[in-house]
């Protein structure tokens, strides 16, 4: 496994879950091609992968693949999904999945993985539980709050916790939004068509 000079930025770099979307392959796959160096990719101390993005546009380019499953995604409504619950995690999305609604929605299974990868992903919606092993979502928010990146995303939490139980454990963000499980898939299908109309009517219109 290749160990390239450390990136300048967190957009140099992303996950294994989020180069298998970009390239459209399996996990497995991808931990083969880090192994074949065809892919250039290092640990972190804690042992976490991180995979060179100008390697994954590379092996796009040497393969005559496109350049990704979500080329002109500029014009769709980006979605990071942060749920461990499996059910939950494929109603949502496959919802996304389904939907003729320009949404392009990317699974992650622990708010750990959400952090390595939301400086390549910028997402315009995210979606996240609170109780998740590791850093859940409450740690997830705390630490979203001091990026701009922040300000500038629709944050959704789903959990099953009380109000006054998430009182208990420090609150969420200001502007935060919340919806108790279990989900409501037609409140969801609202929420996407209300968040994509109100980015058409903030897009400048050109006359002619």
């Amino acid at each position: 496994m290749q160990t390239p000079h450390a990136p300048i930025t967190p957009e140099d770099y992303c996950g294994t879950t989020y180069a298998a979307k970009l390239l459209g392959l399996s996990v497995g796959t991808i931990q083969t091609l880090v192994e074949k160096n065809e892919l250039q990719a290092w640990k972190t101390q804690g042992g976490h992968r991180r995979i060179s993005m100008p390697s994954i546009r590379d092996y796009q380019k040497k393969h005559n693949m496109l350049m990704s499953p979500m080329d002109g995604r500029e014009h769709r409504l980006r979605v990071l999904l942060v749920e461990d619950d499996p059910v939950t995690r494929d109603m949502i999305r496959d919802f996304c999945t389904r939907s003729e609604m320009p949404v392009d929605c990317t699974a992650m299974t622990s708010g750990l993985e959400a952090l390595i990868d939301l400086a390549s992903i910028h997402p315009d919606v995210l979606i996240a539980d609170l109780n998740m092993p590791g850093i859940d979502g409450f740690e997830l928010l705390k630490t979203l709050k001091h990026s701009s990146q922040f300000q500038r995303m629709t944050c959704l939490v789903i959990s099953a916790l009380s109000p006054e139980e998430i009182a208990a454990k420090g609150g969420l963000p200001e502007g935060t939004l919340f919806m108790a499980k279990p989900v409501n898939m037609q409140w969801f299908n609202g929420f996407f068509t209300a968040l994509i109309a109100g980015r058409r009517l903030e897009q400048p219109t050109t006359t002619v």
